[in-house]
């Protein structure tokens, strides 16, 4: 009886499969997906309809703009709309995110208590907008969370204690808002693996408490602009991780701790403007990596000793506004890395674009000197950031004349992010602010610059020779520009780079043969300019190259055998350009491969049947090519997660291989326009097939 229901079930389905099929689509709407889409209905502006243009549900939510998936489920795991201008209020339902950045935006509204829900949370950064209210409470219950970042918003209200509890925290970052109230007690009984602390620029008071010395990863604690007070403990002490210390702009009173000498990794120490009193102890210049001491400002007496002259590495020292007695040490203008920053006062710069000023080099300054003054350190490198806004013809997001001004540190400027050994410019991200300008030379001065994004903006002119100089560049990304002419040979002098993104450009001539030099490259992206020529056989000598994107360019010639030596290679996407001849065989011998996408070519001869064994491979798309030769008998045996295969408009023949219904992930199926004989379903008929099938599985086994 279960048999004859079961072929009857069988029969039943496959009929309504034909007559329905007609009528099924290949969009598969997920929880994730729906949850996206309640997010993008709060949002009342996207000046550059960056999820108009990409949020559908024609398309895979993995591909969509800010969306990344696991790889392993292929849920979505992050979503990352940081500055892409978006204007609304934070969603109610997130779903299951793992990483949640809405980072400089124009948000409202206050942060929903529903974001509690998403309880495994990791990343939550929503600096940068306009929220206003307080911090939920409810918060503290995202026991997952490593980085919590709302910082620079119109938050009101007290720090919920419930948050210094959530054990795997690694950054509270709270700075530039309106928060009072008081730290706790036991700051940090509950936060074992504390790295950063920024709670700068609030109404914050009270004292510091004793158990913050229980943070014993703590590297960067930021508390500057507030109203603390009360002395500086010794247990202070013990924090021997302690990169960076910014006490300023508070009402510090008692001395210097004596234990501060423990600080053998302190880079930055900063405690001006306060009511600090006593002598600076002998022992802070036993911290050899101190890069910046700033104290002016206090109560200080006592007179400097020559052992000051052993902080090698020291870059800025202010010492103004206190009661020092006797000289300062002449051995100190033997640091040549203080180059005049000693105690350096400016009047107040009259004209940043052409950066008039005044330097005076005082020791003491009296109380009327002191109130005719401001004081501005101008590096180097804000020279050099500076430079690029003295280029810009319009920002008008304005993001950078409210952000970037000498009054402040250039590392708090929008965009700009500082090492946190150093604190020098290590990153610098202008994308997507609808900026329009050149680029200046001066940016070839930021030598520490490990990471350049100004992707998404209306840059043009010619790419300056001095960028050649960032030797320590990992990320480059000048994707979605305007830039034209010939592609750099200067590129090969970046020999720490990991990603080159130059997609989406009007970039014409050759690919240089100097990216052979680029020995460490990953990522390697110029799709959709106007490269011409060869792609260049060197391409194969980056054993590193996971991503090789030259999709839609003009191409021509073979595709290199020599490609088949970068075994790590996982994304090869050479579609939409006129290439030529066969696909090299040792294309199959890339195990790790991913993606390969040859599509519209003028590619010839049979498919390597090799490229059917990649074990790893998720889409192969060979389509609209002169491609020939049969399908291997065993097409889908070593295909275990091929998701996409498309070989239509070739000239395949032969039958199509039963193994088919072997690759029990495939979703889209797309091989019209052949040669192919003998039966087989679509996409929706494999999906229904599943379903039968396990159905019946599950009946015979009752």
């Amino acid at each position: 009886m279960e048999k004859a229901f079961t072929s009857f079930l069988l029969t039943s389905l496959l009929l309504h499969y034909v007559m329905a099929s007609s009528a099924m689509t290949k969009t598969n709407i997920t929880t994730d997906q729906l949850a996206l889409f309640t997010l993008k209905s709060q949002i009342i502006s996207d000046p550059f309809h960056f999820l108009d243009e990409s949020w559908s549900f024609a398309t895979s939510v993995c591909h969509w703009v800010g969306v990344t998936c696991g790889s392993h489920h292929q849920r979505v795991k992050s979503l990352n709309l940081n500055f892409n201008s978006i204007e609304g209020q934070i969603p109610k339902v997130i779903g299951n995110l793992r990483e949640l950045k809405l980072r400089g935006n124009n948000l409202i509204g206050s942060i929903p208590l529903s974001l509690s829900n998403a309880s495994r949370l990791e990343t939550l950064d929503i600096s940068y907008n306009s929220l206003q209210g307080n911090i939920p409470e409810e918060i503290g219950n995202l026991h997952n969370m490593k980085v919590l970042s709302i910082q620079d918003n119109q938050l009101t209200g007290s720090i919920p204690f419930i948050i210094f509890n959530i054990s795997r925290i690694e950054v509270i970052a709270f700075s530039g808002n309106s928060l009072s109230g008081y730290l706790p007690y036991s700051l940090c009984n509950g936060l074992p693996t504390l790295k950063g602390l920024y709670l700068w620029k609030n109404k914050l008071c009270g004292h510091m408490p004793t158990s913050l010395s229980n943070c014993s990863l703590l590297q960067i604690l930021a508390l500057a602009d507030n109203e603390f007070g009360g002395p500086m403990h010794s247990e202070f002490g013990r924090l021997i991780n302690l990169q960076i210390l910014e006490l300023g702009v508070n009402r510090f009173t008692g001395i210097i701790p004596q234990e501060i000498e423990n600080f053998v990794n302190l880079i930055e120490l900063a405690m001006e403007k306060n009511q600090i009193t006593g002598s600076v102890p002998i022992s802070i210049f036993n911290i050899s990596l101190l890069q910046i001491l700033s104290v002016w400002e206090n109560n200080l007496s006592g007179c400097l000793p020559r052992e000051i002259s052993s902080l090698i590495e020291l870059e800025e020292l202010r010492l103004a506004f206190n009661s020092f007695v006797g000289s300062l040490p002449m051995e100190i203008f033997n640091i040549s890395g203080l180059r005049g920053n000693i105690n350096v006062l400016c009047q107040r710069v009259l004209n940043e674009k052409y950066l008039k000023k005044e330097i005076m080099l005082l020791f003491n300054v009296s109380n009327q000197q002191r109130s005719a003054m401001t004081k501005t350190n101008i590096t180097t490198e804000q020279l050099a950031v500076f430079s690029l806004k003295s280029q810009i013809a319009s920002d008008p997001f304005h993001f950078l004349d409210e952000s970037w001004s000498f009054a402040t540190s250039i590392c708090h400027w929008v965009g700009v992010t500082c090492g946190s050994r150093h604190q020098r410019v290590n990153s610098l991200n202008l994308s997507n602010m609808a900026l329009t300008g050149k680029i200046p030379r001066d940016p070839g001065n930021l030598t520490f610059l490990v990471s350049l994004n100004l992707g998404s903006n209306n840059f043009h002119g010619n790419l300056p020779q001095e960028m050649g100089h960032l030797h320590r560049l990992k990320f480059l990304d000048l994707s979605f520009v305007s830039f034209r002419g010939g592609i750099p040979s200067w590129f090969g002098f970046l020999h720490q780079l990991q990603v080159l993104n130059l997609g989406n450009n009007s970039f014409t001539g050759h690919i240089p043969s100097s990216f052979s030099n680029i020995s460490k490259l990953e990522t390697l992206n110029m799709k959709y300019n106007s490269i011409e020529g060869q792609i260049p056989k060197v391409i194969g000598s980056l054993l590193n190259l996971r991503e090789l994107k030259l999709r839609g360019n003009k191409l021509i010639g073979s595709i290199p055998p020599s490609l088949s030596n970068a075994s790590r290679l996982e994304t090869l996407e050479i579609s939409h350009n006129s290439l030529l001849g066969n696909i090299p065989e040792g294309i199959g011998n890339l195990h790790n491969m991913k993606v390969l996408s040859v599509q519209y070519n003028q590619l010839t001869g049979s498919i390597p049947f090799t490229v059917f064994n990649i074990s790893r491979i998720e889409n192969i798309a060979f389509t609209i090519n002169s491609l020939s030769g049969i399908l291997p008998s065993g097409l889908c045996n070593g295909l275990p997660i091929i998701k996409g295969l498309y070989l239509a408009g070739n000239k395949i023949h032969g039958h199509m291989p039963t193994s088919l219904s072997n690759c029990s992930q495939l979703q889209l199926l797309s091989s019209s326009e052949n040669d192919l004989t003998g039966m087989f379903l679509s996409y929706e008929g494999f999906m229904l097939l599943r379903i039968i099938f396990h159905y019946v599985d599950l009946l015979q086994h009752k």
